[in-house]
């Protein structure tokens, strides 16, 4: 869709991401070093999996919320019907679709690869080959709040654009592999985040996920799906347990468990079938 090409756009600087306008200097530093070290100073790791950082200027954000909605307006005026990011939203909109997608790729090339290289290496490959980048809106007068899911990407980056009001914290229930997608989560694999605006994090796609209700007030997030060809082909032939699946890891120890029980077992015949006989 080329519609971007009659399009004015009102911040022309955001369709090709200059990193000195719109890349906090510390995250440009760690990006330049490209170390886990450098990684480490300005990126946390709340729970396993879930990695949260500050990236973008504030002013990022704020020309974004104004493109979306100049292109919103555009899409009025002119009667041109708007993609939406899946078929249950009435406000999102596809960023691709209005000459984003060149900068998206840059940010997933030069800044988001090396990060995931470090942290996701059985996702990375030689490179990201693909992306898909929406901006969504949830709330009062906008598009509900989505329940437990994964999405159609091997690592999703999500930017929180603006917040106002109360709840729609994200709560995490687990990585799955392919096999265990309908396993439901163990207790210990739950994990409430509060999204603040200026912030994104980083998890993998099968990271199953929802959004708590809000209270009240709105939210806006853009949000950057990157894929790998490769690793998904790959995904046929992965071993028996995955370390990054939660249910695989479950499995894994029970497994080893019973292997080790029944080899102390063994271990114990052995033992009494050697001990001489009890003279009476």
């Amino acid at each position: 869709m080329q519609c971007f090409l009659f399009l004015q756009p009102r911040f022309k600087g955001l369709y090709k991401l200059d990193p000195k306008l719109f890349l906090l200097p510390s995250f440009r530093k760690a990006i330049s070093e490209n170390t886990e070290e450098s990684f480490r100073r300005i990126i946390s790791e709340p729970f396993p999996g879930v990695f949260v950082f500050k990236m973008f200027q504030p002013d990022f954000s704020e020309k974004l919320l104004v493109e979306v909605e100049n292109f919103r307006k555009w899409a009025n005026e002119t009667n041109f019907t708007i993609r939406r990011p899946d078929n249950t939203s009435k406000y999102g909109v596809v960023l691709d679709d209005f000459g984003l997608d060149i900068m998206l790729k840059q940010l997933m090339e030069d800044f988001i690869f090396p990060i995931c290289k470090v942290f996701f290496p059985e996702v990375c490959g030689a490179m990201f080959d693909s992306h898909y980048g929406f901006f969504i809106e949830n709330g009062e007068d906008r598009d509900a709040d989505v329940g437990f899911h994964v999405e159609d990407s091997d690592i999703t980056l999500n930017v929180c654009l603006s917040k106002q009001g109360e709840g729609g914290e994200i709560l995490f229930a687990g990585a799955r592999c392919n096999k265990h997608m309908d396993v439901d989560p163990k207790p210990e694999e739950y994990f409430d985040y509060c999204h603040i605006p200026g912030q994104a994090i980083l998890h993998r796609g099968c990271h199953v996920h929802g959004v708590r209700a809000a209270t009240s007030g709105r939210r806006a997030n853009m949000i950057l799906w990157c894929q790998n060809s490769l690793f998904r082909e790959m995904q046929t032939y992965e071993p028996e347990f995955s370390d990054w699946c939660g249910q695989c890891v479950h499995e894994e120890k029970e497994n080893k468990s019973q292997i080790l029980a029944v080899k102390r077992k063994e271990m114990f015949r052995i033992e009494s079938e050697a001990e001489p006989p009890r003279k009476k």
